[in-house]
């Protein structure tokens, strides 16, 4: 069986040949992912397709297209305030956005969650 090369470590700055396929030197291993204990218990199943369904009926337009005069459908059920963030999961706290409103909403929350990690 043929064995591959040794390749850098994939920490960044760190140049360490590793031969073991891992793709991280013994200094720098890879943290694995947990879930935090007190993280919010997120609605799934039939539950969360009412919920998304009467969203929907209710308020059919991207809350942030209204807001700039645009008139979208909403497809993204959003939570205003992210779970992450100590958000809940009620109705009070969500809201129907488009798509690229949303994947623009999350990007923002990805780099404030990076910034308070970092």
């Amino acid at each position: 069986m043929p064995i591959s090369p040794p390749k850098p470590c994939t920490h960044p700055g760190c140049g360490v040949l590793v031969r073991d396929g891992s793709g991280r030197c013994a200094k720098h291993p890879r943290v694995a992912w947990l879930k935090q204990p007190n993280a919010a218990k997120r609605v799934t199943g039939r539950r969360l397709q009412t919920m998304r369904d009467r969203l929907f009926s209710d308020h059919p337009l991207c809350v942030e297209c209204e807001r700039l005069g645009r008139v979208t459908l909403a497809t993204q059920r959003d939570h205003i305030t992210p779970l992450a963030e100590g958000g809940t999961d009620d109705d009070s706290n969500v809201q129907g956005l488009c798509r690229p409103c949303h994947e623009a909403k999350t990007q923002r929350e990805s780099a404030r969650g990076r910034h308070r990690v970092g």
